[in-house]
């Protein structure tokens, strides 16, 4: 990704293919928050004033970071602290058994959670851009691993359990 939409010092580095707009941006700090913020333990409005006030837009480091839509980036974040409790089973359910949300990689289970949070609370974002831009962030950093599909595969189902109106008449059955 460009040096805009790096990662914290301490958690992964994501590598982009493609120029994020400022909801990607924002979808990227979203996730990297949330990764801060389950290794790291710092609170909501900890990270939120640390990804305002000293990432996004500004330079850190002598690289300049992209402009996000900060507005969307708080709705994000905050939404998945708030929802928490209802996009774990959610996500959950589109799991295999033998995996739960528990043992899934920090990185992975915060795009998997940023994602469920907009299928849920975005109703303006078509559910097949949630998913297309999740994955993306999800190749950004494990390249065109099994973490990818991974991602593909949750959120397809979780956005067909939860918007099954988006997928009348797609006879594909998965995103991509």
């Amino acid at each position: 990704m460009p040096p805009a939409d790096k990662a914290p010092a301490s958690g992964p580095v994501p590598r982009m293919f493609r120029p994020a707009n400022q909801r990607g941006v924002a979808r990227l700090a979203a996730v990297q928050a949330l990764y801060q913020m389950d290794v790291g333990g710092a609170s909501l409005t900890e990270v939120v004033a640390e990804f305002e006030n000293f990432r996004l837009g500004k330079e850190l480091d002598g690289e300049q970071y992209r402009d996000a839509d900060a507005a969307f980036f708080r709705d994000v974040i905050a939404g998945v602290v708030r929802e928490q409790r209802n996009l774990d089973p959610a996500i959950h359910t589109s799991l295999s058994a033998d995996w739960p949300l528990s043992r899934i990689d920090v990185t992975l289970r915060a795009i998997l959670r940023c994602g469920a949070y907009e299928l849920v609370g975005r109703k303006d974002v078509p559910g097949k851009v949630v998913i297309t831009e999740y994955v993306d962030i999800a190749r950004a950093f494990f390249g065109d691993g099994d973490e990818v599909r991974l991602v593909n595969a949750v959120l397809d189902t979780t956005a067909r359990r939860l918007r099954p109106a988006e997928f009348e008449g797609d006879s594909r059955g998965r995103n991509g």
